[in-house]
This record gives structure tokens, C-alpha cells and sequence, in this order.
């Protein structure tokens, strides 16, 4: 399989249409598209240390859920892009249409976390609206959320009743705090939040809980591994950790 196949097969898992208009993803870079795909890595974030580790390690292609270029460049100066081109290695981004496609982000989040019977929610249909098998606390939602994330902390506003039906947005997701509120969640939960955000969910009763925005997204990872097993399991595959946040406790 060379890497115009790989990407047209992810390219119809994530198909281009769910792509907000206000961002960039596919193909990064590219400078031998028949070449054959025997090893890709997996990660969050191109970062420097994804691409210095794709390059030392013979990786083929790096996959990755945020777009290692977003804004139009007015020059190629960056190390990691220079580096990846001289070796031949692609790299490709799939970003919001991976949170809105079918067991993109979103869904492998609400799998992680136990929600059954769930469903697009938000007026781009990016976000997910589930149910848990039984309500719980706050607290203790909180609790399974840091847990079932590996977050070293979670932080929480508690909407003081008892949660059930979960709203959730991996990432970045304080534009649809209204929209969970409005579809009849007792929780969201996402990866971050502004200040003022946590401040104008008081009183609505709902319960708002952030882990972090590699966290909440950090599962997707694991279904692009499945996926390219799925499509050809000789592909050596291996998941990066991108993660560039330092918790410091007192």
C-alpha cells in the first residue's frame, strides 16, 4: 500500500465534508506519494519530538489529529517540516472531522467513559449527548473522568444534582456549554474551558468538568491505531505521546 491509498482510506473514514471551514488538515507534506507504507506513527501533536522520534526511527508516515501546519506559512523555515520533507516522510492531520465523524474523537471519548445510547449534539453535530448506566455525583463522575482518562487532576463546577445524561466535546469545548444545557444534560465534560465559562455555568445546574485538552482527546489515538490494523495489519504502528504539559504538585 503506498501512502496516496493510505490516505484515501482515511480520507473516506473522515471524509472532507465534516471539515470546519475555518480549518486545515489531510496531506502536511508530502514529497513521495507512491512511496510504500510499512511504518506510521500515531500521535496527538506533530511536535518537534514526534518528528525528531519519526525521523531517527524509520517511520513512513505521522498521523496526527491537530494539523502540524494551521495557518497559511509565508515561509518554510521550521525544522520539523524541513526535516520531515528531507526524509521523506509524510506527514498527514485529521482535525475537526475527526471529532464529527462516527468513532472519531468524540465517540472514543464517550466510549472510554461508559455513555451508552449517544448521539450528536451541538448545531455542527460535532459534540455527543449519552447516558450513563446509573446516576452518580458530581464528585464522583469527576472522579471516573480522571480515572478513565489517566488525568493527573480534573476541575469541576458542581451543578449540585445528580448526573446521568453526559454532554461532551474532546478539547477545546466552551462554545457548547449552551448547547449541552439546552439538550438536557446534567454534566459536560470536556478538555478545557475559559474562566468566565465556569463562572456562567453556575446556576443552570449543570455539573462542568475539564481534564484536560490531551486528555479528552488523547483516546482517538488508539482508534487510528485499530483502524490502520484493520487496513493492513503488516503496518508497523506506534503511539506518541505529544503531551507537552508538566503537572507540578506543592
Amino acid at each position: 500500500m503506498n501512502v496516496s491509498q493510505f490516505y484515501e482510506h482515511f480520507n473516506s473514514l473522515y471524509p472532507e465534508h465534516l471539515r470546519c471551514e475555518w480549518d486545515n488538515d489531510g496531506i502536511m507534506c508530502c514529497s513521495e506519494s507512491e512511496k510504500d507504507v510499512r511504518r506510521v506513527l500515531i500521535t496527538l501533536d506533530i511536535t518537534e519530538a514526534a518528528a525528531d522520534y519519526g525521523v531517527k526511527n524509520g517511520f513512513d508516515v505521522i498521523i496526527s489529529h491537530h494539523p502540524m501546519i494551521f495557518k497559511p506559512l509565508k515561509s518554510v523555515t521550521s525544522s520539523k517540516i524541513i526535516s520531515l520533507i528531507m526524509r521523506g516522510i509524510v506527514a498527514m492531520s485529521f482535525h475537526t472531522r475527526l471529532d464529527k465523524a462516527d468513532g472519531g474523537v468524540n465517540d472514543c471519548l464517550a466510549e472510554v467513559l461508559g455513555l451508552c445510547d449517544c448521539r450528536p449534539f451541538g448545531e455542527d453535530g460535532l459534540g455527543r449527548i449519552g447516558v450513563l448506566s446509573e446516576s452518580v455525583s458530581a464528585n464522583e463522575l469527576a472522579s471516573l473522568v480522571a480515572d478513565k482518562l489517566g488525568a493527573p487532576s480534573v476541575s469541576m463546577v458542581d451543578g449540585e444534582k445528580p448526573c446521568r445524561t453526559v454532554a461532551l466535546v474532546g478539547g477545546a469545548g466552551k462554545d457548547y456549554v449552551c448547547d449541552a444545557v439546552k439538550g438536557g444534560a446534567d454534566a459536560y465534560i470536556t478538555g478545557e474551558v475559559s474562566y468566565n465559562t465556569y463562572t456562567d455555568v453556575l446556576g443552570t445546574g449543570l455539573t462542568l468538568i475539564t481534564a484536560g485538552h490531551y486528555y479528552t482527546e488523547q483516546p482517538v489515538c488508539f482508534e487510528l491505531q485499530k483502524q490502520i490494523k484493520l487496513l493492513d495489519e503488516s503496518i508497523y504502528t506506534e503511539i506518541f505521546d505529544s503531551n507537552p504539559v508538566v503537572e507540578i504538585k506543592k
